[in-house]
């Protein structure tokens, strides 16, 4: 998904050895597949039902191609081992942006093909969902969700990141992503409250970011690290107004939760699928990866997850009711704005990313 290490748990490279070793068994049982199998990284439960259903069936019936899923998130200090070793036991790794800068920048990953995708569909898609290294087949977003019983309708509801932080005018406790992981933290919402328009956010300003969470942090009653967590501080009432994925709080509202989104100053995040650098099995990824923008596929991928795709004309193919509840439904686009997972990546003089800065600043700030 979108926002991978939002919504999905992701397994560090300092994850325990009961972990590594499960993760282990499960490459050691890809790589025991015949040859020519194209093996791809889907995570597991309802998420990889869905790629399988939308994404990996159609491709393998019209092709013949055998799809063998690893049903685990697998870090990237893992694809680099294989690379490194050549013993490379995926071809498709599905990687969250600011992952897929990270192994192409090492090397570690193939350049896409974009000859082999339909051209009229790769026009439609969205640009920044076309790296070298990966093609980005849905879109999510970090939004803002308020509890409907505290902000009802007709009455005045925080609409922009600078009414959420205005506390006085709309008083109710408040929830925001963690800064733990460093990236997809409370960073560009901090500078959207602090009057930064979101086409100035990147490169953004770290002292500014941690000044305007200052005056938000005594309302903050709790900072999340996970998926799941947000839905629990959302379902318990924890906070009235919270910052949170937008499939998250869809799969509340949907069951009845008074919850809404507002989509004013949503960030867009995505999801690559890569190839692994010397994978036995390029071709065919090649062909796989290309399948993925079709909007028949990401038409039925959105139905089944509330995901948004990247390929515009696969609204044609989406009910209207869906194609609201998806982050780049066409009458969001021009308050939305895109994660810049390059400005994250980028390495400065002291040999320190960005992701790395956010990271120190926030353990520091966090204890005060």
């Amino acid at each position: 998904m979108s926002f991978l290490i939002n919504r999905r748990r992701f397994i560090q490279a300092t994850s325990s050895a009961i972990a590594i070793g499960a993760l282990s068994s499960a490459i050691g049982r890809a790589q025991a597949k015949t040859a020519g199998e194209l093996r791809i990284t889907m995570s597991g439960g309802s998420w990889a039902e869905a790629i399988m259903k939308a994404y990996v069936k159609p491709f393998e019936d019209e092709t013949g191609v055998k799809v063998t899923p690893i049903m685990q998130d697998i870090p990237g200090a893992q694809i680099s081992l294989m690379v490194k070793t050549n013993n490379v036991a995926v071809d498709v790794h599905n990687v969250s942006a600011p992952g897929t800068l990270s192994l192409a920048n090492g090397g570690y990953l193939e350049k896409i093909d974009y000859s082999n995708f339909d051209q009229q569909e790769l026009g439609a898609v969205l640009d920044f969902c076309k790296n070298p290294f990966g093609f980005g087949s849905y879109v999510s977003s970090q939004t803002m969700v308020y509890n409907t019983n505290k902000f009802p309708s007709g009455k005045p509801r925080p609409t922009s990141w600078a009414e959420y932080w205005d506390v006085k005018s709309f008083p109710g406790a408040r929830s925001l992503r963690s800064g733990t992981y460093g990236t997809v933290g409370p960073w560009e919402q901090a500078l959207l409250a602090d009057g930064v328009a979101t086409d100035a956010l990147y490169p953004m300003d770290i002292d500014r970011i941690f000044a305007s969470l200052d005056k938000i942090k005594p309302h903050v009653r709790k900072w999340w690290t996970n998926g799941a967590e947000i839905l629990q501080i959302m379902r318990d009432d924890v906070a009235e107004v919270v910052q949170a994925p937008d499939a998250r709080a869809i799969s509340l509202i949907d069951s009845g939760a008074p919850f809404e989104i507002n989509r004013n100053q949503a960030m867009l995040g995505w999801d690559y699928w890569t190839i692994v650098k010397g994978s036995p099995n390029v071709e065919a990824a090649q062909k796989f990866i290309a399948s993925t923008a079709r909007p028949e596929r990401q038409a039925a991928f959105a139905k089944l997850v509330a995901q948004s795709p990247s390929n515009s004309n696969a609204y044609k193919l989406i009910p209207e009711n869906v194609a609201r509840n998806l982050a780049t439904h066409p009458d969001y686009k021009a308050t939305s704005f895109p994660f810049n997972a390059q400005w994250y990546a980028e390495t400065g003089s002291d040999g320190m990313t960005n992701i790395q800065r956010l990271i120190n600043r926030w353990n520091e700030w966090v204890l005060r």
